[in-house]
């Protein structure tokens, strides 16, 4: 089972696949030699970067995460204002305590190494560690592929297709298909959502999962509003200007206006993602729904719930998260939230068709009507590129995510009008997303070797 907390994971900007799911490997790379009573001996470690990792690490602030993850920061309680400070320290002393603990010579410029010709097979976001003793021998060494939307899994975990504690406990109600989560709701009269808190509690007791359920709420509205106050450029080569902060005193003083004009709602949307996506450009704590490159659509999409509409339901919040997170598992098990593996379709994509899920059943969408919106939510970005303009998490991604939240509303909209009845279902389109990326060439996943990222000319 995938729990949406799997789905919903609370991290650092700009990218979960490149800066959390790296930093999380290196962490549970060093956990494995001290498992084995090998960092005690470890001189140096050495990382490899291979594929998209390699080729937009610099961009998606992969190098850092590392550097992070190795001297024991979490990307779920790491500070983001203490990062470059942390940084610096270890730049400019040659030196890292492991894990917080085994101090060892860093240099970056030799131990950390961006592979950009070489692809591993498996998967494009790969990357190689190996520890070394004082005389130069290896001590050790793993590949981990960081899989989308914070996701790691080892060489040894992919071929042994086991999860990684070894174990894994059956659900009431397990699903793998929409097909199988409709008939499940059929047969026992549940919603979505209720399907998904059944099986959320073989891990933890319902008012934890409620509690676990706020947390990414609030964090989610507390990334957006700081994302309205912050002003100046974000990080990078191309010196970006926050376009938030401005836009949100516009809408301020233009209240009146706004009576007068019933898409001013929408205005709101459009800045509530692009505040969340420049907040995550910037390296701030962000929620991975399901990935930090598509963190703006669903938080924006749930403000606009919360904003605009008066439901009869006693927990919109939880039914809009417990119904997204299930189709973003439906994603996760049959397809891929990977920009790298499959395109932007998969991140921004799937965080479209999750958002339209959740707006759905917030608003008292039957489980046909969700399903349906799901549908729609991709079928309308299936062969979305990535093609992030110097393998930065800005161009097109910021727009991008607001894009993607106007559409999921339109998807919710038009499903709601609907009696959950259509010719195209939600694993037809699931399957087609990815076949399409598959068929898609490398250069349009997450490489800057193709798209917007070549034919836009820096000033």
């Amino acid at each position: 089972m995938v729990s949406i907390f799997d789905i919903f994971k609370i991290g650092i900007g700009p990218s979960s696949s490149h800066t959390v799911g790296p930093m999380r490997a290196a962490a549970a790379f060093l956990s494995h030699l001290e498992a084995h009573q090998k960092l005690v001996r470890t001189t140096r470690i050495k990382t490899e970067l291979f594929g998209s990792l390699a080729l937009t690490g610099r961009g998606h602030a992969t190098d850092g995460a590392i550097i992070l993850g190795l001297a024991g920061e979490d990307p779920e309680t790491v500070h983001p204002d203490k990062i470059p400070q942390i940084l610096e320290k270890i730049a400019n002393e040659h030196r890292i305590l492991l894990l917080g603990n085994h101090n060892i010579r860093f240099v970056q410029d030799d131990d950390l190494l961006f592979n950009v010709d070489e692809r591993l097979p498996f998967h494009s976001n790969a990357m190689r560690f190996s520890a070394e003793d004082a005389m130069g021998n290896e001590l050790d060494a793993l590949t981990y592929y960081s899989i989308g939307g914070g996701f790691v899994i080892s060489e040894h975990e992919r071929e042994s297709a086991t999860p990684p504690d070894g174990s894994e406990t059956c659900p009431p109600f397990p699903f793998r298909t929409a097909d199988e989560l409709l008939e499940i709701g059929r047969k026992n009269r549940l919603s979505i959502a209720e399907i998904v808190l059944e099986n959320e509690k073989i891990h933890r007791q319902e008012d934890a999962i409620f509690r676990k359920l706020n947390i990414i709420s609030n964090t989610m509205d507390d990334c957006t509003e700081r994302g309205c106050r912050m002003e100046g450029i974000l990080p990078g080569s191309l010196h970006l200007k926050r376009r938030a902060p401005q836009l949100y005193r516009d809408l301020l003083d233009s209240r009146e206006k706004a009576l007068r004009d019933p898409l001013t709602m929408l205005d709101w949307v459009s800045l509530w993602a692009m505040a969340t996506s420049e907040e995550n450009a910037a390296g701030g704590r962000v929620v991975t729904a399901p990935t930090n490159g598509a963190a703006g659509v669903i938080p924006a999409v749930l403000r606009y719930c919360k904003s605009f509409h008066a439901t009869t339901d006693e927990h919109p919040i939880y039914n809009f998260l417990m119904t997204a997170g299930a189709i973003g598992a439906l994603y996760k098990l049959n397809a891929s939230i990977s920009g790298a593996e499959v395109g932007c379709q998969g991140e921004v994509g799937v965080a479209c068709s999750m958002a339209a899920a959740g707006l759905t059943a917030a608003l008292g969408g039957s489980n046909e009507q969700i399903e349906n919106a799901a549908e729609i939510g991709m079928e309308h970005n299936l062969g979305l590129t990535c093609d992030p303009v110097n393998g930065l998490v800005q161009i097109p991604c910021i727009e991008r995510n607001a894009m993607g939240a106007v559409k999921a509303i339109n998807a919710s909209r038009l499903a709601l009008r609907g009696d959950g009845k259509h010719v195209v279902s939600l694993d037809k389109v699931i399957k087609t997303m990815l076949q399409t990326g598959a068929d898609m060439q490398t250069k349009y996943k997450e490489t800057s070797e193709g798209g917007l990222a070549v034919n836009v000319v820096e000033c």
